[in-house]
């Protein structure tokens, strides 16, 4: 019985989530990651990493980070607590929608993830006080593979749903993509 539901989105290769919650007087019970299911849409390694972050302050952003090559990676994200607008941009060279991005709200309520394949970047914004995120990486990471899209880029134009009130040093900082840039191999 399949205890995970996932929808395509306009990005090939990037999904949409959804959890059975199964729940009594008691609360509830969720699946968070079953390799069997999710190994038809791309997470075919096994979890190399599993990450946690806390996010204090709504409206604040953290990301939009990559691994290059040849440790490019899948990530499953999900929201633990409170809501996050959680993108993903597509790098893949020669990709027909490439930099392009999409984003799904993710919460603790609606019981989804965002199944994020290789060559893709991601980021989030929160949408209310104290976020809390839950990334499993088929890959470790490798700092010197470390990349990363300014948020603000036009050439993005990612859409925010706030107004930023945090953003790392660090992310900011990332040059602003060039007609140079091609994508990544993967």
């Amino acid at each position: 019985m399949n205890r995970l539901t996932l929808l395509g989105t306009p990005l090939n290769g990037l999904y949409e989530v959804t959890r059975q919650l199964l729940g009594d007087e008691r609360g509830f019970f969720t699946r968070l990651f079953c390799a069997e299911e999710l190994a038809a849409h791309g997470f075919h390694a096994p979890i190399a990493q599993v990450n946690h972050s806390y996010t204090q302050r709504r409206g604040t952003i953290r990301g939009v980070h990559f691994q290059h090559p040849p440790h490019a990676e899948t990530k499953l994200v999900s929201c633990l607590r409170g809501r996050v607008f959680d993108v993903a941009v597509d790098l893949r060279h020669g990709s027909a929608t490439f930099l392009r991005w999409h984003a799904i709200e993710l919460s603790a309520q609606r019981h989804n993830s965002l199944l994020i394949p290789p060559g893709f970047a991601h980021g989030f914004q929160t949408l209310e006080d104290d976020c809390e995120m839950l990334y499993l990486h088929s890959a470790p990471h490798v700092a010197a593979a470390e990349g990363g899209l300014r948020p603000t880029d036009d050439r993005l134009a990612i859409t925010w749903p706030l107004a930023v009130t945090a953003c790392s040093e660090r992310d900011r900082s990332h040059p602003a993509l060039t007609s140079a840039f091609t994508g990544l191999t993967v």
